[in-house]
């Protein structure tokens, strides 16, 4: 089932999510409902608050990375697909590089983002089985900006003051459902779903 995808002011993007264990209730519907979404979406990630859930979850799939790489800057893009549960991130470290993000949450903003490029991150996978991997490039930086969400952090917070402020309008006009996201969403400041 596709699920709208919760709009930038909805204070659930906000909140520093809560763990969850193997009992929590549908678990494997919600991951499925969520993949469901990501891919109508057009997205890369989704990390459980953007739809409305304030658990430590979030889902990758870089596919559209190495697809659209004709030039092989994405290798490790190439079935880059995960299940994160209960994340951390143990270590990020390198050069910060710059890549223009986006969000499902904040449809039609892309920025400049700086992020180091390596990670180590431990997690569960969907069978609560223990995994730690060591992650580099495009890789990490989609599961970065998934791991903000479930720490309350959205994109936009990294950017600059004076930059956030230019956004602020059209920040506002998403909050209150003005866009054109082409995927069901819910926004905070309007009773409508679209």
């Amino acid at each position: 089932m596709i699920l709208p995808v919760v709009a930038y002011g909805d204070p659930v993007l906000k909140l520093e999510c809560d763990e969850i264990d193997s009992a929590y209730s549908d678990l494997n519907k919600l991951i499925e409902n969520m993949f469901e979404t990501m891919y109508q979406a057009a997205g890369v990630g989704l990390a459980a608050p953007q739809v409305g859930k304030s658990i430590r979850l979030f889902i990758v799939d870089a596919a559209p990375f190495a697809e659209d790489d004709e030039e092989n800057e994405y290798p490790e893009a190439k079935d880059f697909k995960r299940i994160f549960i209960n994340p951390e991130i143990i270590e990020e470290k390198g050069e910060e590089w710059g890549f223009e993000e986006g969000c499902l949450s904040i449809p039609n903003i892309r920025e400049e983002v700086f992020r180091q490029p390596e990670i180590r991150i431990e997690y569960y996978d969907e069978n609560f089985k223990l995994k730690k991997e060591k992650l580099n490039g495009i890789a990490a930086r989609i599961v970065q900006h998934e791991y903000d969400h479930i720490e309350g952090v959205l994109f936009t917070d990294h950017l600059s003051p004076l930059k956030r402020r230019l956004l602020k309008r059209k920040l506002m006009e998403i909050s209150k459902g003005i866009t054109s996201a082409k995927y069901k969403m819910r926004f905070p400041n309007t009773s409508k779903k679209r």
